[in-house]
């Protein structure tokens, strides 16, 4: 009965979500004609729940989904830098690493973020037919090098039931896929969708990782801690996504609080990447030295396992680099000159 509860819960949620900032609530509308105008490049959606969230405009969840007339003024070119097209072996599968591809298996999120790396098909995004995901599946097959398949859209999990479960089992089934990983923002962004039956279908297709997308501490609710807790109970390993945004999240005390509230709700911090060069999100970015400087701030002060590894995605396709503060500063006569996170000189043996 719960999870017949749950799952009118989060259509609700859906069906009553926002598209135009003129419906927004009073206390978060801002230049509502202006912004609409936005909309008509870029799409906008925020589910119920979500809007629940945001307490004042231009608060660090109003900025991630709310249409901003910056969208349309920055000297940002590309609309897809990563050039995911260019390595899309067929409609809804890249393929840029040997040995795991993405598949786009939705085009609908719970939430429409303004910063989206694919903000090219935002709200527009095309639904797989059945013949293009057969089409993803035989490619998957018969290129054995291939040992992971990440489900990412869209988000995978607002896909139906039945979907969802049909896709896991196709993927599944072949024998050179070894692990299957999901990226979604729904645990915080509609924790309502994580009922028992979703979690029942997951859990039958070990091994099985979750990667949440979450950007600020504000998003770990009660409700998406115990969607989390469900996860976590049926023994998929969660980790964390986590977005660099200016305006959002681009301080030390911000993410430290974020990282801890992560790891207090069993996700483990996994990626901090830098935000892509995406056309119409130039005003998220922030330089690569703020970004550096942050994670040197979080090593020494928080535990191992709450610190992600930040990251670069190179435009072109050319792949993520991890990104380090600069601890080593030299190599001189056999020993190396070290600082720690407390900025203090050490000498290390070199060999």
């Amino acid at each position: 009965m719960k999870s017949v509860i749950n799952r009118s819960e989060w259509r609700s949620h859906m069906a009553d979500g926002v598209t135009s900032v003129s419906l927004l609530p009073e206390h978060i509308r801002v230049d509502a004609q202006m912004r609409d105008r936005v909309c008509a490049s870029y799409p906008m959606f925020i589910n119920r729940f979500f809007l629940s969230l945001i307490k004042k405009a231009e608060d660090p969840l109003w900025r991630q989904v709310v249409p901003d007339a910056m969208e349309l003024d920055d000297d940002l070119p590309e609309d897809d830098p990563l050039a995911e097209e260019e390595q899309s072996a067929v409609p809804g599968l890249i393929h840029r690493y040997p040995d795991r591809v993405v598949f786009l298996v939705s085009g609908i999120c719970p939430v429409l973020c303004r910063f989206c790396l694919r903000k090219r098909m935002a709200g527009k995004g095309p639904v797989l037919s059945d013949a293009d995901i057969e089409n993803a599946v035989c490619y998957i097959r018969s290129a054995r090098a291939i040992r992971e398949v990440i489900l990412s859209g869209g988000d995978p999990l607002m896909l139906e039931d039945d979907r969802l479960c049909d896709i896991l089992k196709r993927v599944s089934s072949i024998p050179h896929v070894r692990t299957i990983r999901i990226h979604s923002r729904v645990p915080v962004a509609l924790p309502q969708r994580i009922t028992g039956d979703l979690v029942s279908i997951l859990r039958r297709f070990h091994p099985l990782y979750l990667n949440i997308h979450a950007n600020h501490p504000n998003e770990i609710t009660a409700r998406a801690a115990e969607a989390c807790a469900m996860l976590a109970d049926a023994g998929i390993p969660l980790g964390s996504q986590t977005v660099l945004l200016k305006g959002v999240n681009d301080s030390f005390e911000t993410m430290e609080a974020l990282l801890m509230e992560l790891l207090h709700i069993r996700v483990r911090p996994y990626y901090l990447h830098h935000p892509d060069p995406v056309k119409g999100t130039g005003h998220f970015r922030v330089p690569v030295t703020k970004g550096l400087e942050i994670m040197r701030r979080l090593q020494g002060r928080l535990p191992g396992v709450a610190i992600p590894r930040y990251m670069l995605d190179l435009p072109g396709g050319g792949g993520k680099v991890p990104l380090c503060p600069g601890y080593v500063e030299q190599d001189k006569n056999g020993m190396l000159v070290v600082r720690n996170y407390q900025g203090q000189r050490f000498y290390y043996p070199s060999g």
